[in-house]
């Protein structure tokens, strides 16, 4: 029997994650089962049984009358919601160990970073300044986790065995060892009030949009040696509202931040958070798996599914990931 086609609607990305790479990838990994990279004048869309998605244009998925399956290329998938047409299926977002490992390295990375005072050292560098300041021991620093699925679990895991004091916030009650976890709404103030570093991974809803602004941000604990506090955003960038928390860097709410995301990407180049003096930016990277783990995980997944087995890492609509 003739597999069912895989459609590939991938738009923009560097080098090693181009459409043509992908493509080659999936050949690779998909033995038997004919891949298609749109737009192709050969396609037959009712052939198109899957499609693996990265910004797909809005409308484009509602072509495929016999799709059975949706596999988001990322693990983010708050701009496909978005559209309208999407068909009502199973959409998969990628949950892999190599993306899991690389968020992990990324955000242990910048907790390290703003408690060592690398700002600071950097500065000094640059001004060719020799003038250490006292450092503080791990466990004088809070670090609190906005969001306990894979992603924050694993992270809040090697920060405590760092010696950092770990908390985490969810939506629902999540039990981690060694992290003091809060969850709901009325949990939310208490988290805020105790963490001295607020790492954000949670993924973008219209409960979540804007979630960073002044009213969170200032509700955070100001009594840490780091002498204000300081945000670390890995989730996404509708999560922040950046002219709040641009005001609230200015204005000593905040001490520093690192930004990997934001609502504009590329970052314009007359965004001042380019040359804030407390900001750290990068370039939407914390997590930038490989794109060979994603397609044997895409492959895998459909294998699963052809064989009767349930999709894993499947989207709840309702909640938006």
């Amino acid at each position: 029997m003739t597999k069912g086609a895989l459609a590939l609607l991938i738009h923009g990305g560097t080098d090693n994650w181009s459409p043509q790479r992908w493509k080659r990838r999936f050949d690779d990994v998909c033995a038997g089962r004919r891949v298609f990279l749109l737009p192709d004048p050969e396609i037959d869309p009712a052939e198109i049984h899957y499609a693996a998605v990265w910004k797909p244009v809005q409308g484009a998925l509602a072509a495929f009358a016999n799709l059975r399956v949706i596999f988001n290329l990322g693990a983010g998938v708050d701009a496909l919601m978005a559209d309208a047409s999407l068909p009502d299926l199973p959409l998969v977002r990628v949950a892999v160990d190599d993306l899991t490992g690389r968020m992990t390295e990324y955000v242990v990375l910048h907790v390290l970073a703003h408690h060592r005072q690398e700002i600071y050292l950097r500065a000094s560098q640059r001004e060719k300044r020799w003038a250490p300041k006292q450092q503080w021991p791990a466990s004088a620093i809070s670090v609190g986790i906005m969001g306990l699925g894979k992603l924050g679990t694993d992270a809040a895991r090697a920060l405590n065995g760092l010696g950092f004091r770990v908390s985490g916030w969810s939506r629902a009650a999540k039990n981690v060892t060694g992290v003091a976890c809060f969850h709901g709404k009325d949990q939310l103030e208490p988290f805020l009030r105790q963490t001295h570093i607020l790492v954000c991974l949670l993924p973008l809803t219209a409960e979540t949009r804007h979630v960073l602004d002044k009213s969170l941000l200032s509700r955070l604990d100001r009594t840490s040696p780091l002498g204000a506090p300081v945000l670390i955003n890995a989730g996404r960038g509708g999560l922040q509202n950046e002219a709040e928390l641009l005001a609230c860097l200015n204005d000593g709410t905040l001490g520093a931040a690192t930004l990997d995301v934001f609502e504009t990407e590329p970052l314009p180049p007359d965004s001042p958070f380019w040359t804030h003096p407390n900001v750290i930016v990068t370039p939407h990277n914390a997590a930038d798996t490989d794109p060979d783990a994603i397609s044997r995980y895409v492959a895998d997944q459909i294998e699963r599914f052809e064989a009767g087995l349930a999709l894993q890492n499947a989207v709840d609509r309702g909640r938006g990931y």
